[in-house]
């Protein structure tokens, strides 16, 4: 244990380096290339990174202190009308797509209708209030983005859960046994939520404001322009994109309000798609629900968030 190497020592390692190597460094920061690329990143960070915070503390405060039973209770028993209600309740549930996996988990655990979990699973992440402040701070010019943003991913929500009454078979669902948090205090299990939603959903935001930032600069203007002028391959590679770059839901407006290049459609899909289907969803959704599921729910699901995100922008914006 004494000769392990933590992130202290790696902090202190690159701080050595920068100091060492701090002559070539500021030789390169120098380039006009890369004082975009930091001048991007720097941005989308900078806007993105309250909300993510407020809403992963939200999400903690909800996840801990309101009992998992109270959904069960507050749905209708009727299947088809516990979709709606369900899609609706993610309105006044902050978080992200991160929490939102094990919530729809535990909720097929207490009873609940699995539609009506898979609709709130699709609804919560993309409609509730942090989520609909950000895209309005990062479209202050466009307040119908939010709007769109709105209604397409509740429709989404809703066709998926009535899909799954028509369509889904029990055995696709494989939930695995999972350790409660029930044997922490509450104040350990506040903690331990926000720890865990800060890692994961920070983590891809990085990520996500520095593939921002590398497409603003790397990719040649032209090559992004033909892209964008072309409504059909516009729409696919934003939605592709929202899938690779697996953004937090509190910070991907900022990530698509830098995508200027593209048309507002385009954009809205990109918002409506990366909530519901990325790559840490689909890994998520398989440890959680299993392979069986996730093989058919994802794709299912891109393709129908695709095709009202393009509806619904033809229409408001």
């Amino acid at each position: 244990m004494g000769d392990r190497v933590g992130s202290i020592e790696i902090l202190a390692l690159l701080l050595i380096l920068l100091v060492v190597f701090s002559g070539p460094v500021a030789s390169a920061l120098s380039t006009p290339r890369l004082q975009t690329w930091t001048t991007v990143f720097v941005s989308v960070m900078v806007q993105a990174v309250p909300f993510l915070v407020f809403g992963v503390v939200l999400s903690a405060v909800i996840a801990v202190f309101v009992p998992r039973s109270f959904w069960a209770r507050a749905l209708p028993r009727h299947p088809a009308l516990a979709v709606p209600v369900a899609s609706a309740a993610g309105v006044v549930l902050p978080g992200c797509e991160c929490g939102s996996v094990p919530i729809a988990g535990s909720l097929i655990r207490r009873g609940v209708t699995p539609a009506a979990a898979l609709a709130f699973l699709l609804a919560a992440p993309a409609v509730n209030p942090i989520v609909l402040a950000a895209t309005a701070v990062a479209f202050p010019g466009n307040p119908e983005m939010v709007v769109g943003r709105a209604v397409a991913s509740l429709v989404v929500a809703m066709i998926m859960g009535w899909l799954w009454l028509r369509l889904g078979r029990a055995d696709w669902i494989r939930l695995p046994y999972r350790p409660e948090l029930e044997d922490l205090s509450k104040g350990r299990a506040f903690w331990a939520a926000i720890r865990h939603d800060v890692v994961h959903a920070g983590g891809f935001l990085v990520i996500g404001a520095m593939a921002a930032a590398c497409i603003n600069v790397l990719v040649p203007e032209r090559w992004l322009q033909s892209l964008a002028d072309n409504a059909v391959l516009s729409v696919l590679a934003l939605a592709v994109l929202a899938v690779l770059l697996s953004i937090c839901s509190e910070a991907d407006a900022f990530v698509a309000a830098s995508l200027s290049q593209f048309s507002l459609s385009a954009r809205l899909t990109f918002l409506v798609v990366g909530p519901m289907v990325d790559l840490k969803l689909i890994s998520m959704q398989t440890g959680v629900f299993g392979r069986r599921f996730a093989a058919r729910f994802a794709p299912a699901t891109f393709v129908v968030a695709v095709l009202v995100s393009v509806g619904v922008g033809a229409v408001i914006l």
